[in-house]
């Protein structure tokens, strides 16, 4: 058997995807609670009716026989992450809400009732309004004293609960969205290359505070940044091509480095200086980068990408690049790349002799809800499965190579609104969520035939794999 008898088999949500009750129990309203339509929409004054996100799925409400649910499957992990503006409505406050806490303590509590480790995300684009409002977000150098208090906070209400943290959700994602990454209201276009990543080093040196902070309060605890994935492959061997790959690389691979490493590497002076990009920064905060690196890497993968000088870009898919000849793609436009995911696992091990987690990998599709034929629905989603299996498959072969693996969540493992699209439409659950995108629906759950195959591959420790192989 390929997988490690401890490795974290589980599934992933994200608070501002799945909770709902946007207004209850003193939350004060986030970035998600303005963007009803995902990374393509504006920010809305005020939360609109359209917006699915203020509704989620009701895991608020319903976490008790969700996690139940989600249990049956065997999870060893569950990750979630923690509203920012549940603890602190707006921000820049210095008491918490007393009742975003407590419902937290009852989550976690949950989790461990029915054997599941909580992993959580500190900041998982959910950056509370008024931060990015009255600051500007992370472009602010005070953000760095309002997200110490908030994890503080946290790390001292649930040390003994938590084990595992990711100080933020796909923080190299600021690049390419620096409102919904970066609370940052400045337009993009606007935003000067200095700003944007002077917003970045500031969240390295909170990333770096927080496992300061997570380490003084919490000595077994084990935390780790998260990355967001994008293997990127030359069109053509045209050297052209191959340095094209190589300048895209560095834009990703420098969000693991500054973690990891702990220090600005040379390909990113050399940017900065050539684009006259200035960072300001004290001898303090670059020793506290030095000082306090993660334990582990954690990321994302759903895709890669190819770049070259030429070839025709990609339709759909946000991230942009050029579309790969011998790849297919999903409903939404993303390619399918389960070798990929082998590649970057070894890659980033290779760079980094860092354990590694897997803590999003799953397919976006459109289920279909249908009578089971024993008094109940099913979707018999046999592509979620093979795209599962495969890129499982290619898990086990990095394993073989030697690299360290923490463990597997698969994202959305019951069905949530799509960050990129605010859709339930595009679904990723072994859990079906009877949840339209225009808001109608009984919020009933039908396990998925996916649900099964799933258990019984935690069950038998992914040894299920193996008669899978084509």
């Amino acid at each position: 058997m390929s997988f490690p008898k401890n490795f974290l088999w589980g599934g992933a949500v994200a608070a501002n995807q799945c909770e709902g009750a946007y207004n209850e129990d003193g939350k004060g309203l986030s970035i998600q609670d303005v963007l009803p339509q995902g990374l393509k929409s504006a920010p809305t004054e005020e939360p609109t009716a359209d917006n699915l996100k203020l509704k989620g799925i009701d895991f608020y409400h319903r976490y008790e026989e969700d996690i139940k649910l989600l249990s049956e499957m065997g999870f060893k992990v569950f990750r979630t992450s923690i509203a920012w503006s549940r603890i602190f409505p707006k921000g820049d406050e210095q008491q918490p809400n007393e009742q975003g806490l407590a419902f937290y303590d009852r989550l976690f509590a949950t989790c461990h009732k029915y054997g599941m480790e909580p992993l959580v995300t500190i900041s998982h684009y959910e950056t509370p309004l008024h931060l990015a409002r009255k600051y500007n977000g992370w472009a602010n150098h005070q953000m760095i004293d309002f997200y110490a208090n908030y994890v503080r906070t946290i790390f001292q209400r649930y040390k003994g609960q938590v084990k595992y943290w990711l100080t933020f959700n796909e923080i190299n994602s600021v690049l390419h969205s620096p409102f919904m990454s970066g609370g940052i209201v400045t337009p993009k276009e606007e935003l000067s290359l200095s700003e944007l990543y002077q917003a970045v080093h500031h969240e390295f040196v909170a990333s770096a505070l927080a496992t300061k902070l997570a380490h003084e309060i919490m000595p077994e605890a084990k935390v780790g940044c998260m990355i967001l994935a994008m293997p990127t492959y030359p069109l053509t061997p045209n050297p052209d091509d191959i340095i094209k790959v190589m300048e895209i690389d560095h834009f990703n691979d420098f969000f693991g480095d500054m973690h990891v490493r702990g220090e600005y590497p040379g390909y990113m002076k050399r940017y900065f200086r050539e684009k006259g990009i200035e960072i300001k920064s004290t001898p303090e905060e670059l020793q506290l980068l030095k000082e306090h690196t993660v334990n582990f890497v954690s990321f994302s993968y759903y895709l890669s990408l190819c770049e070259g000088v030429d070839g025709e870009e990609i339709v759909g898919n946000f991230m942009g690049g050029k579309k790969n000849p011998y790849l297919k793609a999903s409903d939404w436009g993303w390619p399918i790349d389960p070798k990929g995911l082998r590649y970057t696992l070894n890659k980033f091990y290779d760079r980094w002799q860092k354990p590694l987690f897997i803590v999003e990998n799953g397919l976006g599709a459109k289920d279909v809800l249908i009578d089971d034929g024993k008094g109940s629905k099913t979707v018999n989603d046999d592509y979620r499965i093979n795209y599962m299996s495969a890129h499982l498959r290619q898990v086990e072969e990095a394993i073989k190579d030697g690299v360290e693996v923490m463990g597997y969540t698969s994202w959305g493992c019951i069905d949530l609104v799509s960050a990129s699209t605010a859709q339930i439409s595009k679904r990723y659950g072994f859990v079906y969520v009877d949840r339209n995108d225009d808001g109608s629906g009984t919020l009933a759950r039908y396990r998925k035939k996916s649900f099964l195959w799933y258990r019984d591959v935690i069950a038998s420790n992914g040894a299920l794999l193996e008669s899978m192989k084509l």
